[in-house]
């Protein structure tokens, strides 16, 4: 049987990444974002171009419909999801005291609080059938001082962490993905035109490596991922410098 992968913001970026290399290597998929359009476009191109299985499930995940929905989707035993990638997610302002509050709370939730119900969901079915892999997209700013963005992917680092050291004895594996500056839309986003980040350009990584080292890493059973060698460096670094330091290393784009 093919395995299933259910990927949350699978529409753009990474999330559109991880779809393309999980279906090349055989798997179908649940592709979860809030843009159905987008999502029809990816799974058509992915049916023509690799014969995949897909589904498309158009959720808000900030949404109790929207949520509960995809937690029905992973506790459905018919049609039981091998892989759960949480790569939904998006980033603030890093000016904490002029961002609207509810604006951070939405963001804490997306970050934290989606993967964590979402895992829960999925681990049940998993840990019945012996087998399963969750990846958690974090980001190598849990290793820096950096607003609260650096505060919710920290939390997603710790918690894959230990979640991996409950659960891999049990056949399921817990990765947390921490990635650096990457080409996506992920900046657009924000309200950046391409090239006014400020990053110089041998700090961005390009998404398809991005994704392919975190996949080798989840399939060798690592709790936690640094696509790249410059990264896992700076990671290394980010843990014996003062905080002072690496705070205004944090400042640096958006």
């Amino acid at each position: 049987m093919r395995p299933t992968a259910l990927i949350t913001g699978a529409s753009s970026g990474l999330g559109a990444e991880y779809a393309r290399q999980l279906a090349a290597r055989g798997g179908d998929l649940v592709l979860v974002a809030r843009d159905e359009d987008a999502l029809d476009a990816l799974a058509a191109r992915l049916r023509e171009t690799r014969g995949t299985g897909v589904e498309v499930l158009a959720a808000d995940l900030l949404s109790e419909d929207g949520i509960a929905r995809v937690v029905a989707r992973l506790q459905d035993a018919a049609h039981p999801i091998d892989i759960l990638v949480n790569n939904a997610g998006y980033g603030l302002a890093l000016d904490f005291e002029n961002n609207d509050v509810e604006a951070e709370v939405r963001h804490l939730r997306i970050h934290d609080e989606v993967p964590l119900r979402l895992t829960h969901a999925a681990l049940q079915g998993m840990l019945a059938r012996g087998a399963g892999r969750i990846i958690n997209v974090a980001s190598v700013a849990a290793f820096i001082p950096r607003s609260t963005y650096s505060a919710v992917k920290q939390w997603l680092v710790l918690f894959s962490r230990w979640a991996n050291v409950r659960y891999a004895p049990r056949g399921v594996t817990v990765t947390a993905v921490c990635p650096g500056f990457t080409h996506t839309n992920f900046h657009e986003r924000l309200g950046l035109p391409p090239g006014e980040e400020g990053i110089p350009g041998w700090m961005w990584l390009d998404a398809p490596r991005v994704v392919a080292e975190s996949l080798r890493d989840a399939a060798r059973g690592l709790a936690v991922s640094i696509p790249s060698r410059r990264y896992k460096l700076l990671a290394g670094l980010a843990r014996i410098l003062p905080a002072s330091l690496t705070a205004r290393v944090g400042e640096r784009g958006r």
